[in-house]
Order: structure tokens, then sequence, then C-alpha cells
């Protein structure tokens, strides 16, 4: 019966996959990575309130003047019992100092998730874009063999008047054929990419997915590679380990306050009989006498901090070499693709348009026509690959300035 209440709200759920946008908001909902470190998150906030809070106090009951042959046996008005409730207090604004330190590691547990989306959404969006890829290189490649089979039936036409050999349909078929290998490692680059897309989108392997309706939109905001690194130090991931080392300074501060003992609070009442005979009022202060452990936590403390600022000073090196070779990679991309657009294309297209009405009237054999053909539609299929990588390189570039909604 749940499961059959349940179909409704499955029926209803959009399939993701149409836009790049679809992706991420599915991505930011259901990965299951995402969800474990926004529960984490939550689990580190709630020990704020507890890092800060007194001790529990604690209670004790004493039998005096038992009788050591009958200790069982009933009281009296002989009998002496003592009751005593004990509290410690941290004093010298230790509670504070822990309450913080467990705050700023509910903050850096709070950006390691941010950290984790923007890696995953760039990971998605790659996936996506080698998606659709695939996709739009078969649509190229099923034009290419569409012009192959309308140019094996002019050379067929052609050889049975005479005027070609029976050589150039042959090489049209061969050329066919070697198109369909290629179009079956793109098909298969498709199921690869789909795969992954599930897997990071946390659904089964095999799920379907929606077609794209076009080429995914990635747009980088930095004007230039300066800009986009001046960004790198409000990463997440960086931000993440300076809020792990004020939490270490934290700490620090600390265990120098540990130098200075607690007190513990404690009052009782002693029954005789049925009364109460007199009551007590106790005051208890720890001994600083384990100067050498007290020492060495203090150097563990600040050996802490140490190396939280180094992990910080690593991520940001990280942080700026990543977003310098994703910048590269799409600058190079972007530039090659507008060489293609601009000039290779419309140059190939000649080529082809030029060698196919000289073939038709005899004036160029039949191995130019099919280089020309390669050119056009290598360049069609160059550009293709080059909006990829540009893309691919836009999506690396997206994790280091990019924003999570």
């Amino acid at each position: 019966m749940l499961w059959a209440l349940s179909l409704p709200a499955i029926a209803t759920q959009p399939v993701p996959g149409r836009t790049v946008e679809s992706v991420r908001t599915w991505l930011l909902d259901q990965n299951p990575e995402l969800q474990a470190l926004g529960l984490e998150a939550e689990a580190a906030e709630a020990r704020i309130v507890p890092a800060g809070a007194l001790p529990d106090p604690s209670v004790s009951i004493a039998f005096r003047g038992l009788d050591p042959d009958r200790p069982w046996r009933s009281q009296d008005a002989s009998d002496e019992v003592e009751y005593e409730v004990r509290q410690r207090f941290p004093l010298w604004g230790k509670r504070t100092l822990a309450r913080t330190a467990a705050r700023q590691e509910a903050v850096a547990t709070g950006l390691d998730r941010s950290a984790a989306a923007h890696d995953l959404l760039a990971e998605a969006e790659a996936a996506y874009v080698r998606y659709w890829h695939a996709d739009e290189a078969v649509t190229v490649l099923d034009r290419r063999i569409a012009l192959l089979q309308q140019i094996e039936e002019m050379a067929s036409v052609r050889y049975a008047l005479g005027r070609a050999a029976q050589q150039d349909a042959i090489r049209a078929q061969v050329a066919q054929t070697t198109l369909h290998r290629e179009r079956i490692e793109r098909l298969a680059a498709k199921h690869e990419a789909t795969a992954n897309l599930n897997a990071l989108l946390g659904r089964q392997a095999n799920a379907r997915l929606a077609s794209p309706e076009g080429p995914p939109v990635l747009p980088v905001h930095s004007p230039d590679l300066s800009n986009a690194l001046d960004t790198a130090d409000a990463h997440p991931a960086v931000r993440s380990q300076q809020a792990r080392a004020e939490a270490a300074h934290t700490n620090v501060t600390l265990q120098r306050r540990n130098r200075f003992p607690d007190v513990t609070v404690g009052v009782g009442a002693m029954q005789f009989g049925n009364g109460i005979e007199s009551t007590a009022l106790m005051l208890e202060v720890e001994i600083p006498f384990q100067q050498r452990a007290r020492r060495e936590r203090e150097r563990e403390s600040r050996l802490l901090e140490q190396a939280a600022l180094a992990r910080k000073a690593l991520a940001l090196r990280a942080i700026e070499g990543r977003g310098a070779a994703a910048w590269a990679q799409w600058n190079s991309a972007r530039e090659r693709r507008g060489l293609i657009e601009d000039t290779l294309l419309p140059q190939a297209d000649a080529n082809y348009q030029s060698a196919l009405a000289s073939y038709q009237v005899g004036e160029v054999d039949f191995g130019t026509l099919l280089e020309a053909l390669d050119e056009w539609q290598g360049a069609d299929l160059a550009q293709v690959d080059a909006l990829r990588d540009e893309l691919l390189g836009a999506a690396a570039v997206r994790a280091i300035e990019g924003e999570i909604r």
C-alpha cells in the first residue's frame, strides 16, 4: 500500500538530463554524499551546546555505624546516613572557549559540505557535457554517413554510365563502415557518461536520462585568470581549513587555561535516626600536579594549530593550481573553437562543394571528393570536440569561482 501511495510522487518527479540546471538541482537534492555531509554538519552543530555545558552533578549516599557482622540489619535510632551532592564548575572561561571551538568545528564541517558540493557539481557538469557531446557527435557521424550514401549512389550511377570505376562505390562503402565503427565507439562513450552522471546523481547506473535540449550553458564570470584566482581564498575548502585553524587556536587558549584549577562545590546532610543531625558545605580545588602532562597537551594543541594553517595554505595552492589549469584548458578550447567556426568550417565547406561539382563533371577523381568530405565533416566534428573541451574547462573554472544555490 505504501508503494502504491508513493507512485504519484515518483511519476511526477522530473527526470534530469534535459538541461544542466536540472542536473545541478537533482545533485544538490539527491546526492548521497551531500546528504551524509549535511547530516554530519547538523551533528557538529548539535555538539556546540554540550561542549560548554556544566558537567553532570554527582550524588552519593553513605551508611555509617553498620555492624560488620550484620550489615543488612534494619535501621534503628543509632543508624547514621550521609547524603552529598557535588557539582564541578570549570572556571576562567573554559566553557566559553570549549563552546567556541565546537562552533568553529561545526562551521568547518558545514564548509566541507560546500566544498564537496563544488567538486561534485563540477564533476556532474563535466559528465553532462560528455553525455551531450556523445549525442552531438553521433548526430554529426549520422550526417556524414548519409552524405557518403549519397556519394555512393552518385558513384554507382557514374559507374553504370561508364564514367567512373566500380572502386569508387566500394571506397564509399568502406568509408561508411569505418564511420559506423566510430559511431559504435561514440555510443559506448555515451553509455559510460550516462552511468557516471547517474552515479553522481545517486541514481541507478542504467536509469533513464532526458535528452539534452542543446549545448550546456556554463558561463565563466571572471574576465581573466587573475580575477578568477583572486576568489580562491573564498573557496569553501580554504575557508574550512581556516575555520579548523581558528578552532585549533581556540583550543590552544583552552589548554593554557587548564593550568588554572577548577572547583567543585558540594552540599551534604547527616541523618541520625529519623532526623537530620547536621549539614555540610564542601569546596574542592584540583591540585595542578601533573605539569608535564599539561605541557604536552599544550604542545599538542600548538602543533595542531600549525598543521591546520599548513593545510589551509596547501588547500589554497591546490585551488589556485586547479584554477590555472582549468582556465588554460577553457581558453585554449574557446580559441580553437573560434578558429574552426570562423575559418576552417567555411573553407572546408567551400572545398567540398567545389570537389562535388568537379566530380560530377569528371574533373577530379573520387579520392579527392572523399578527402574533401572528410575535411568538411571532420571540421564539423572537431568543432563539437572543441566545444566539449571548452565546456569541460568552464565546469572546472566554475568549481573555483562558482556559487551554490
